[in-house]
């Protein structure tokens, strides 16, 4: 398992790359890609895109957003502390009592999210959870004077929390919603290379910016590739553990490969050709139903130009937009041979639109 890729997905993981930060992760990431892409761009935000067998026909599009979730410092008080706004959707009860990183333009501040004392709680207050407007970050100064030295309105902050590997080829970090994806596309670029003789298809891996905030990243890429077909890879929520209901949010689990999202903007072509090519190549898949919409950068991807035919492709994750989000690399590798499968089974010159 401990392999170039892998070594790489370790890495990605490590690169701090909140929405609207996300240049030191795409940088790696570039400088990645370039080993095996034919060619390598990136547009005004940061977008990052690879090309492979530009002359091919059908373009294929494998697609990842590369931030995260975070903070940003919104008000520094007179004693030194740090306040702040949320980047994307934090879950607010898991900020107090972490570690954290304000990413300063002097560098990395270390810094912890402060709470009041167990004992010093009222015990009316000790369930409730304080707005993120009324918590803290505390950076070990005694002053705003000081704090400015390191800090200002605006740097970004990270949870602490990095790469840790698991039992059962499992691994846990911040931010595998979805540096995992980001990754799978340029794997899935990689393995397509392998076999670039016999390709037809025009492969494009992106990596995406800003999903977080609002799928802005994809809305840009989907208008500038406008591609034949695309195969937005995020993660998905993995229903096999305690207190979750499978009735209400389905039955997915960990190790039992990539989910193929059904309904609204997951292409029935391009969904029944997943299913092809997934059992010609030996890949077990899971399905989820998304009869509205996915929430992932397939939901942008899909309407620019007059529509792309487009589906998302789900790594299940345990314990998503938190510090500690699991994945088991197998489906995250199954998913990459899934994408390059899916860009070698393509007929040069192929469509894949609803036949009526």
């Amino acid at each position: 398992m401990k392999n170039r890729p892998y070594e790489f997905l370790k890495e990605l993981l490590e690169t701090p790359s909140p929405s609207g930060f996300e240049s030191r992760a795409q940088k790696l990431w570039v400088e990645y890609v370039r080993e095996f892409a034919d060619s390598v761009e990136t547009d005004a935000y940061g977008n990052a895109f690879a090309v492979l067998n530009p002359k091919g026909d059908p373009t294929v599009l494998f697609g990842g957003h590369v931030d995260e979730l975070g903070l940003m410092v919104s008000f520094i008080s007179e004693e030194g502390y740090l306040y702040f706004k949320a980047i994307g959707g934090v879950d607010r009860t898991l900020i107090r009592g972490q570690r954290v990183v304000v990413h300063g333009s002097k560098g990395e501040v270390p810094g912890v999210a402060g709470l009041l004392a167990i004992h010093m709680q009222e015990p009316d207050d000790r369930n409730k959870v304080p707005e993120i407007h009324s918590m803290y970050i505390d950076i070990g100064v005694s002053s705003r004077k000081d704090a400015e030295k390191w800090v200002r309105v605006g740097d970004p902050v990270t949870y602490a929390a990095g790469f840790q590997e698991l039992a059962g080829g499992r691994f846990a970090a911040r931010g595998c919603d979805n540096r995992i994806g980001a990754w799978a596309a340029a794997e899935g670029l990689r393995l397509a290379s392998l076999k670039k003789k016999a390709l037809h298809s025009r492969v494009v891996a992106v990596s995406t910016i800003q999903e977080e905030n609002g799928l802005y990243g994809a809305s840009m890429a989907g208008y500038r590739v406008h591609p034949d077909v695309a195969l937005v890879v995020d993660v998905t929520h993995a229903t096999d553990i305690p207190s979750c209901s499978k009735p209400k949010h389905g039955d997915v689990a960990l190790g039992k490969g990539p989910v193929i999202s059904l309904g609204s903007v997951n292409h029935p072509v391009v969904n029944a050709r997943l299913r092809e090519v997934g059992k010609t190549a030996g890949i077990d898949l899971q399905f989820e139903a998304n009869p509205r919409w996915s929430g992932t950068d397939a939901d942008e991807i899909f309407k620019q130009k007059g529509g792309i035919p487009t589906v998302s492709i789900g790594v299940p994750n345990r314990y998503m937009h938190s510090p500690v989000e699991m994945i088991e690399f197998a489906d995250l590798q199954e998913t990459a041979e899934l994408l390059a499968a899916f860009a070698q089974r393509a007929k040069a010159g192929e469509r894949f639109g609803v036949k009526l």
